[in-house]
């Protein structure tokens, strides 16, 4: 089979090699400019029948000039290979038929909104009746003499041929009726016929797009130049060159985005400078010995490799990422450590209030008796506490400080920041990473950086949107977690559901009820929780005490929300999402999520993380009746499996990679081709062979690197300015 895939691929190298070979002269040294001439950056107003209020619809496609048409790729092709003679032709078949018209009516039916055209049409080998509804332009169009080449299926009564496409025979014969036919995306103004006449008009264009890719790598990959696999993603004489040409200009795709995070890594090391921390020291070891637990195997392992990262003077720039629950905040606390154990500070940035807040109330626990002061900065600090934070920032006298990137504003000042841990990093990209390592920078000293993620990422999206970290993962779960009991709760089973919990409550355990997220309004949420807490303290858990916690109430009366259900004086708390990272109450067995379809799989699987961390047995309700497939398909996952990174990758599938992280929001151009569910060998590919050139060729000086260089810049360089750099 292997040998097969191999023959065909050949076949189809040779295919495209007839118009122009693989060799090394085909890419000259020289600049782009002299590949891509004006033609490629004009309007679509310069095509044949495009006016302006034409071209203006196009734009509702992202079609501005013919370059954009190039890159406007099919969704698919219809096979339309199949041809046959009129005596050939079987009952119910679809075919392709060239023939003569010999005589066109336009016929009434009894039914007043159907018409019907019919013309007869004869070959050499016999006569058949083409039927086409509701058409009736085409009895003044089609005359007799007119050669025809007609799609369509054989009826057999009276001969009859129910035309699917049909075109007249001429310099662009077989465009909509034979071989592999492109199907585009379209608008209500724009056909997929005009489509396709629009770039059959622009074909000879195609030999004149430069190619980034060095002509050695094309023929080591055995891959297509760029100006074939392009012609071919639009017009391929057989399926196997169609999937030559997508693998081509997949690999382009992704290998110049790896070449731009790695390129963007090597000058981030080169340019930065950062301290050098000394081992592991006493106040480490006198940490570990606070735990009610030996570290794991993983954890272990991630915090000698960052400990590696931190004893060298190039900053460190690396990702922690783990399952709920899997110990990410001990290694953490352990990189903050080796700062102050060397006579400097570390910083913790989360991205809301909330977190930032929990972290500061989990590290001043988990850090008593060690000596370590750990001072917090938030926007809603009273002046006089905001003012003791910042001195004791700037004199050092905070060995950690906990806040949100409020930390890194003009007018806070750190003695020594030497560490900088950035919780949740998948809600920032390159450019925020950037921006952080600038804001963050005094006297050119960059601090190390830990970005912390609780949402396992699959791999292929963590290639791509942290290409530029070095990434540890934590698989392994600490001894003792239990496996959390998860089920779909439709609302006919709603009240059974409030009786199991009940007898949770009875059993002396405590609960969490989840309001569904109200995107438009914080304060809106807020109601919602009130009203929740009200409603069920006069109904379902009337026997039971109930409180409330959300973003909107003050700082102090959150701590004593959450003060309160940890110490077991409330039994319910209804809340929002501000529970979904940090919050640790072991005697909390019982996560009832509202309208759970409104959520998204890695958030459910977040909140489901809050409990399970005890010793009792923990359920998670997920209450909805979910009205899309995609809903049903989330629920069943979290059902299903308690594996947050296989549940990463079911959400990869379901929702693709543009929605779950926003590649646009990471400082990249939307993925036009590559899809990381499907071409995750590509882009191990990709990887590899980027490392590769860049250690021959750092700055991508040499000449027949020219044209990716400019390629690279083209592409990225206004998202992300150090990629001019390179």
């Amino acid at each position: 089979m292997q040998e097969g895939k191999v023959m065909t691929q050949a076949r189809c190298l040779r295919h495209f090699a007839r118009s122009s070979l693989l060799t090394p002269a085909d890419l000259p040294r020289t600049s782009k400019s002299t590949f891509n001439p004006p033609a490629l950056g004009d309007p679509l107003t310069v095509l044949k029948g495009v006016g302006p209020a034409l071209a203006r619809e196009a734009g509702r496609l992202g079609l501005a000039t013919l370059a954009d048409l190039l890159s406007h790729f099919p969704r698919r092709h219809e096979d339309f290979s199949s041809s046959r003679e009129i005596g050939q032709l079987r009952l119910g078949e679809e075919a392709t038929v060239a023939a003569t018209v010999e005589r066109v009516t336009l016929q009434r039916t009894r039914r007043p909104n159907l018409r019907v055209v019919k013309a007869t049409l004869r070959d050499d080998t016999g006569i058949l009746e083409a039927v086409w509804f509701n058409q009736d332009y085409l009895a003044d169009q089609l005359a007799p003499g007119d050669r025809l080449l007609v799609r369509g299926r054989y009826e057999g009564k009276g001969g009859n041929f129910r035309i699917i496409s049909h075109e007249l025979l001429g310099d662009s014969a077989g465009l909509h009726t034979t071989g592999l036919v492109p199907v585009y995306p379209t608008t209500e103004k724009i056909s997929v016929k005009r489509l396709r006449g629009w770039l059959d008009q622009v074909r000879p264009l195609f030999s004149r797009l430069a190619d980034p890719l060095p002509s050695g790598l094309l023929l080591e990959l055995g891959l297509p130049r760029r100006a074939d696999a392009m012609l071919a993603m639009h017009f391929p004489r057989s399926a196997a060159e169609y999937a030559l040409a997508r693998r081509r200009l997949v690999f382009e795709e992704l290998f110049l985005m790896q070449l731009a995070l790695l390129a963007y890594r090597r000058h981030y090391e080169r340019e930065r400078r950062s301290v050098a921390l000394g081992p592991a020291g006493e106040l480490s070891r006198r940490f570990r010995e606070t735990l009610p637990f030996s570290l794991t195997a993983d954890q272990e392992a991630v915090a000698a490799g960052i400990g590696t990262d931190l004893e060298g003077d190039r900053p460190m720039q690396r990702l922690l990422q783990g399952d709920v629950g899997s110990g990410k905040t001990v290694v953490a606390v352990l990189t903050l450590l080796r700062a102050v154990e060397s006579g400097r500070q570390g910083a913790l940035m989360a991205p809301t209030e909330v977190l930032a807040e929990q972290h500061f109330l989990n590290l001043k626990r988990m850090l008593a008796g060690t000596g370590v002061k750990v001072a917090f900065l938030s926007s809603r600090l009273g002046a006089k506490e905001r003012e003791g934070a910042l001195a004791a920032m700037e004199s050092g006298e905070a060995d950690i400080a906990v806040g949100t990137h409020a930390l890194i504003q003009e007018d806070v000042v750190f003695a020594e920041l030497a560490v900088v841990v950035v919780d949740e990093q998948h809600r920032f990209g390159v450019q925020q990473r950037e921006d952080l390592a600038d804001k963050a920078t005094r006297d050119g000293i960059t601090p190390h950086t830990l970005h912390m993620t609780a949402t396992p990422i699959p791999r292929t999206l963590a290639l791509t949107l942290y290409g530029d970290l070095e990434v540890s993962t934590i698989r392994q779960m600490p001894p003792g977690r239990k496996p959390v009991r998860t089920w779909h709760v439709p609302e006919a089973k709603r009240a059974g559901a409030y009786g199991f919990i009940r007898e949770q409550l009875d059993a002396g355990r405590q609960c969490y009820v989840v309001c569904p997220l109200i995107e438009e309004s914080e304060k809106l949420e807020a109601r919602a929780v009130e009203a929740e807490a009200a409603r069920l303290r006069e109904g379902e858990f009337r026997e039971y005490r109930v409180d409330v916690l959300h973003g909107q109430m003050p700082a102090q009366q959150k701590q004593e929300a959450m003060r309160r259900f940890a110490d077991g004086e409330t039994q319910v708390l209804v809340t929002t999402t501000v529970i979904e990272v940090g919050v640790d109450v072991p005697n909390a067995t019982v996560m009832m999520v509202e309208e759970a379809d409104r959520f998204g799989l890695a958030q459910l699987h977040q909140l489901r993380g809050r409990v399970g961390r005890g010793e009792h047995e923990s359920f998670c309700l997920l209450f909805a009746d979910p009205g899309s497939e995609a809903a049903v398909r989330r629920l069943g996952a979290m059902a299903s499996t308690a594996d947050g990174f296989a549940l990463a990758d079911i959400d990869l599938e379901i929702r693709g990679e543009g929605q779950l992280f926003g590649l646009r929001q990471s400082g990249f151009p939307d993925l036009k081709l590559a899809r990381l569910t499907r071409d995750q060998d590509a882009l191990k590919l990709a990887r590899r062979e980027a490392g590769k050139l860049l250690a021959a060729d750092p700055d991508l000086a040499r000449l027949e690197d020219t044209l990716l260089r400019e390629e690279i810049a083209r592409r990225f360089g206004d998202t992300v300015e150090w990629l001019r750099r390179i």
